[in-house]
């Protein structure tokens, strides 16, 4: 396995990426980290430096657990997926963008993207890395931040299902216009990743495209912790 993440992240089966993007408005990414990766990200946590904020999502009725958002600079591993998966997801925004008929907006690398969002006030870095204990869940929500935001994000594994914690699913909502809600229920071995939708997608109809509203959460951890990194594309006011 190439040792950089970026080069990584370039070799993925981009059309077969794509395509599960198209027809699900998800699609599951092999194991991108491995498992010293994951452990070092996870060693992150009580690092209380590295980070800008803290969230007890009891607190605000967002879930039972805790989430951590990363401070500038991020950590090298955390950067190097942040650039390395945006430029080809940056191709299926756009292309999303175009068949709900607006014009191509995305630029082609993060660092232009992010300068939109700075241009907007949006200056506080998004990725994040969440606890859950047993009796833990996440809420059903959108992490948008802003006037500015990009329409995928990924999450990953990065400790092992079954061994370390058991429940704790990834939950995907898809409400259609004038139908009732599609679920899914995704499973992430340690190191996986999963791409899913920010806020919404593009669906073929009869009548052409049409718009369908996503939000996300994780089902109750019942034994163990369950640790997860959020990559975000766009930053927060």
């Amino acid at each position: 396995m190439p040792e950089n993440l970026s080069q990584r992240s370039a070799d993925l089966d981009w059309n077969f990426i794509q395509q599960s993007l198209d027809e699900h408005g998800y699609a599951k990414l092999p194991g991108l980290l491995n498992h010293t990766e994951c452990k070092e990200i996870i060693s992150t946590y009580e690092e209380e430096g590295r980070f800008r904020s803290t969230i007890d999502m009891a607190r605000y009725r967002f879930g039972v657990g805790e989430y951590k958002y990363y401070n500038a600079p991020l950590p090298f591993l955390l950067q190097q997926l942040r650039e390395g998966l945006y430029p080809e997801l940056a191709i299926t925004a756009n292309r999303w963008l175009e068949q709900l008929g607006h014009k191509a907006s995305f630029p082609a690398t993060l660092t232009e993207f992010l300068d939109q969002c700075h241009q907007e006030g949006q200056n506080r870095p998004t990725p994040l890395i969440l606890k859950y204990e047993a009796g833990g869940y996440n809420c059903l929500h959108q992490d948008l931040y802003g006037k500015v935001f990009f329409p995928f994000q990924v999450v990953f594994a990065l400790n092992q299902r079954e061994v370390d914690f058991t429940g704790g699913e990834l939950l995907l909502v898809e409400q259609r216009p004038r139908a009732q809600s599609r679920g899914h229920v995704i499973t992430l071995k340690q190191g996986e990743g999963l791409i899913f939708p920010t806020n919404h997608r593009p669906v073929l109809g009869t009548r052409g495209y049409y718009k369908t509203t996503l939000r996300h959460g994780v089902s109750t951890v019942t034994t163990g912790t369950r640790y997860s990194l959020g990559i975000i594309f766009h930053d927060a006011k």
